[in-house]
């Protein structure tokens, strides 16, 4: 491939950042980064204060490179961001009257042991929820039931995800990789030849930017940009932040990650620098058809789900009454002591989640010189030491055919109803668009959080 070329990447996420820093080492003279906001974006999904980094999982190719990547987490390239503790993944067997049950959730755990155990990797067993607490008793709830059963991984941890963002963003330009931000890297539209050849992306300020070859890396505003037929949908997933004292940040310092696959919930480690407990759930999450929200080249017909882009960039304290009352029942399964304090802040992080929980890193069908990097399904984070290597192998179609049909652009699930069943990861309920008031509510709290709201009240 002619490194001489010009690339224009949007977006500063995981993989538009990590692709740009491949692409400059692998010796590409002209890489060029867009966004609405400088590195780590605000309410991007590759950013906050904790990301999980584990290579459990239930699907071996993902397995290795994860394992890949946490061996790159620990050097000293990385290791800044980086925290190693053991993470438990938990399964029950029926609901308990207040968090629904994803029935696939034991059989993923199975596959996920099974894959670990092929690897020559080591688990433990752990057959009850007593045995659960005598092994990590800062978890002082019933943890989950009926039917409880978990296994645990000491070769995992979090990342302090906006630091590690910052950091990767500051190697991107020591390296020579070019940013544009604020309107001028705002992209709207895409011009295209009669051919299908994109020749420049337009911005929110009105400006051309021209290149040679476009990569599309702007995570769950993807469908919104460029025609996806169905292969990805913008999901929102909820976050909730929890103030404690220096007193319960000591006593909760060997806190495990917890992670109940059968729900979804999930909770990290205390966040020292912030005194944060963060708690979320991985399910199916919330979608948000395009919207007076919402400033995209995407038709309003097309029903296109997406995250906000005006006001930009910044995350707004709000998510839907069940989501709050999901994540309260799942701190009361872990810690009811801290239940009825209620959370400081909250926020719905965006997922470009895609039919079957793989990543997209394939050309367009229907522009040749358009790359798109996408499709993080929520698990993309942990593989930032080692994503740009990936990346950039499906853009020079280097890799091997497997990856390469791996991660292709699928376009068998257009018009089918049926898709977005993902990889039994998931849990909680289904799937569901934001009601008309939750809509309105949203709106609200991002105006309140508007940095033009918050000077008017100085």
């Amino acid at each position: 491939m002619d490194k001489s070329q010009r690339i224009v990447i949007i977006g500063a996420g995981v993989f538009g950042l990590s692709t740009a820093l491949r692409l400059v080492e692998e010796g590409y003279q002209s890489v060029t980064v867009l966004d609405r906001a400088v590195p780590p974006v605000p309410d991007g999904s590759s950013v906050d204060i904790s990301r999980v980094i584990r290579f459990d999982y239930g699907d071996a190719v993902y397995a290795r490179i994860a394992k890949e990547a946490f061996d790159l987490w620990k050097t000293p390239e990385y290791n800044e961001a980086f925290h190693q503790t053991p993470c438990m993944w938990v399964t029950q067997e029926a609901s308990n009257g207040i968090q629904t049950v994803q029935p696939r959730a034991q059989e993923y755990s199975r596959k996920t042991r099974d894959v670990l155990t092929a690897m020559g990797q080591t688990w433990h067993g752990l057959h009850s929820a007593e045995d659960a607490r005598r092994q990590f008793p800062t978890l002082s709830g019933p943890l989950a039931s009926p039917g409880f059963y978990a296994f645990y991984n000491e070769a995992a941890g979090w990342a302090d995800a906006g630091l590690a963002i910052a950091r990767l963003a500051s190697r991107c330009s020591a390296a020579g990789v070019s940013f544009v931000t604020g309107k001028n890297g705002q992209v709207v539209e895409f011009e295209k030849a009669a051919d299908g050849l994109i020749t420049a992306v337009r911005t929110a300020s009105g400006s051309r930017v021209v290149g040679d070859r476009f990569i599309v890396a702007t995570g769950a505003w993807t469908a919104s940009l460029v025609p996806a037929w169905n292969s990805m949908i913008a999901a929102a997933q909820i976050v909730g932040y929890l103030r404690l004292t220096p007193e319960e940040m000591a006593q909760l310092r060997d806190l495990p990650i917890y992670f109940n696959f059968s729900t979804g919930f999930f909770c990290f480690p205390v966040h020292e620098p912030t005194g944060y407990l963060k708690v979320a759930c991985h399910s199916y999450g919330y979608t948000n058809p395009y919207s007076n929200l919402n400033a995209t080249s995407a038709k309003k017909e097309d029903g296109v789900s997406a995250p906000p882009t005006i006001p930009p960039a910044f995350r707004a304290n709000y998510i839907p009454e069940d989501g709050v009352q999901r994540l309260l029942a799942g701190l009361k399964e872990i810690l009811p002591h801290l239940a009825d304090r209620g959370f400081e802040r909250v926020g719905l992080c965006w997922y470009n989640d895609t039919p079957t929980g793989d990543f997209i890193l394939d050309y367009h069908p229907e522009h040749r010189n358009l790359f798109i990097a996408t499709g993080g399904s929520g698990h993309a984070f942990k593989f930032l030491p080692v994503m740009g290597k990936y990346i950039v192998g499906c853009f020079e179609r280097s890799l091997t055919a497997d990856l390469l049909d791996k991660w292709r652009f699928p376009s068998e699930f257009r018009g089918r109803r049926d898709a977005f069943q993902g990889d039994g990861s998931r849990g909680g309920p289904e799937r569901r668009e934001l009601t008309a008031r939750e809509k309105e509510s949203f709106n609200a709290a991002l105006k309140a959080a508007s940095p033009l709201a918050k000077q008017s009240k100085l």
